[in-house]
């Protein structure tokens, strides 16, 4: 397609999907306004009104909501090209995707049928007053879960995605016997270290570092202090794109909160915390089947975890909420993924009675409270913590759980991991095959959930600010590679899966940042 189209197709996007947003009214509503000041003149009115909206901070907003825009916005497609190809490219994927959506949905529709328990009602207003009360403090609740499973765990996803094959290629044309080492059969591509430095080369050996520079033994003066000052002139600002570009180096814990709210552009302002608050009084009147997969699920995962069991009450608050926010279906458009539909009132295949099931459309797995947890570090207020936890859902976690050919989809991270094992490190790789192991096997529940829970939480933030930063979840797959590059000495002694488990078990210990500098930038080629 034509550049010059193609931008004004993107113009042509934005200006739509802004046009119906809060944002926009109230920009009119100060454009109106303004009109009465007395240095508007009405011979210079359009310079005025633009100067008046400048002066105000309102052209940064509307700033940082266009940067919002494009990033999570479909690129433009070639006209005849339907929509699902928008959602993934390539049909195998499509296809694949599809079959597991109805594997998942036949899963939840079992347990519903198994236990008797339908998958919404009205919650009895004894059971609402109950709620209400004790909201703040559901973690003390202690409801039988017994009967209940997750939908499905990471393993079973990992399963399917073994299974993949493209039908169009002939594997036999492949020259290089490394492709059949691996897990992943699906010819995707992926960068290797010398494009990885190119695309990263902000965390290069000479570049400063937060999580390497900010260490205790290098006097503050050096880095530290003057990194901390760009810091806060950044938020001073309020400019998205150079919070991102900032946050490539890592953000001071002072300042990521707001650094991170800024790069997504989630904002608290009445009308998100009123939003909130519906969410909140749709909780509290209905009932959902997946609101005890929600709770079984913390209670399995973040409550027996040492940095996150004291969040337990803010992770079902802002799950429950999730599950019921419909804006969330948005998203849906550029995910390979499709939103489940389940049947009211029994009339199964009766289109007109179809409804998404949850309403927000995402299914909760084994291990999903782990992408909220971390996130209950950094806010402490329950409508700030949603808000940016469903921007950090939308750009990046959605991607660890669908099939798709994207960059920062999963499937792309697992073949990115087993490459760089195999090219550089390919003894170990050897070694581990030999002994019946399968690195990704290992490797696998970290990416899927970006490092949450097995990372000390300091270090998880460092990780997640590169994420941030480079608007990519590829770090994710170097660092996996960098701890088995990192454990390699160990890896190499070992005989059985058991201890290979064993040598990976504990990742609390480890500093991220030196790790992927070290494998990105200390490789020999």
């Amino acid at each position: 397609m034509d550049e010059g189209i193609e931008l004004s197709l993107t113009i042509a996007q934005i200006i739509q999907r802004l046009r119906g947003s809060h944002l926009h009214s109230q920009i009119e509503r100060q454009a109106k306004e303004c009109l009465h000041q007395p240095d508007v003149k009405l011979e210079s009115l359009k310079e005025d009104v633009r100067s008046f909206l400048k002066t105000s901070g309102w052209e940064r907003k509307l700033q940082n909501a266009v940067y919002r825009e494009l990033h999570i916005q479909l690129p433009p497609r070639h006209p005849p090209a339907p929509p699902e190809h928008l959602k993934e490219p390539l049909v195998y994927m499509r296809k694949a995707q599809a079959s597991w959506e109805k594997r998942v949905l036949k899963s939840l529709n079992s347990m519903s049928t198994e236990l008797l328990v339908p998958l919404a009602h009205m919650r009895p207003a004894a059971e609402q007053k109950e709620l209400t009360n004790k909201w703040n403090e559901m973690g003390t609740d202690e409801p039988d879960l017994s009967r209940f499973r997750p939908v499905y765990a990471p393993k079973d996803f990992l399963e399917v995605l073994i299974g993949l094959r493209n039908p169009n290629h002939d594997s036999s044309e492949d020259i290089s016997v490394r492709s059949h080492w691996g897990l992943i059969q699906v010819p995707l591509n992926v960068r290797d270290i010398p494009h990885l430095r190119e695309a990263y080369s902000e965390l290069n050996l000479t570049s400063g570092q937060m999580g390497i520079d900010d260490h205790a033994l290098i006097h503050p003066d050096l880095f530290e202090n003057e990194y901390v000052q760009i810091g806060k002139k950044v938020v001073m600002e309020e400019d998205s794109a150079a919070a991102q570009q900032y946050s490539r180096q890592g953000c001071p814990t002072g300042l990521r909160a707001d650094l991170w709210a800024l790069i997504l552009n989630a904002t608290n302002q009445p009308q998100d915390v009123m939003h909130y608050e519906q969410l909140k009084a749709g909780v509290i009147q209905h009932n959902l089947l997946v609101d005890n997969l929600i709770y079984k699920d913390v209670k399995l995962t973040a409550s027996n975890d040492d940095y996150y069991f004291v969040f337990e009450d803010f992770l079902y608050q802002v799950l429950l909420c999730f599950s019921r926010d419909t804006a969330v279906l948005e998203h849906f458009k550029y995910n390979s993924a499709t939103p489940p539909k389940s049947y009211i009132q029994g009339k199964v295949g009766d289109e007109e009675c179809a409804v998404v099931y949850p309403p927000n459309g995402v299914i909760p797995f084994h291990g999903f409270s782990m992408y909220v947890a971390p996130l209950c570090f950094l806010y402490n207020e329950p409508s700030k913590l949603y808000n940016v936890f469903r921007e950090m859902y939308i750009r990046y976690f959605f991607r660890l759980h669908s099939i798709s050919s994207h960059p920062s989809g999963i499937l792309s991270l697992c073949l990115q991991f087993e490459r760089l094992l195999q090219t550089h490190l390919p003894q170990l790789f050897y070694h581990l095959r030999q002994i019946g192991v399968q690195p990704l096997r290992l490797a696998f529940k970290w990416m899927v959930r970006a490092f949450s829970g097995y990372l000390s939480t300091d270090q998880l933030l460092l990780l997640w600010d590169r994420i941030l930063g480079y608007d990519s979840l590829e770090v994710v797959a170097v660092l996996a590679a960098a701890v088995f590059a990192f454990r390699a000495e160990n890896l190499m002694e070992v005989t059985s899966l058991a201890s290979a488990e064993a040598v990976l078990a504990d990742l609390s210990t480890l500093k991220v940042m030196p790790l992927i500098q070290v494998f990105l930038f200390a490789t020999a080629m």
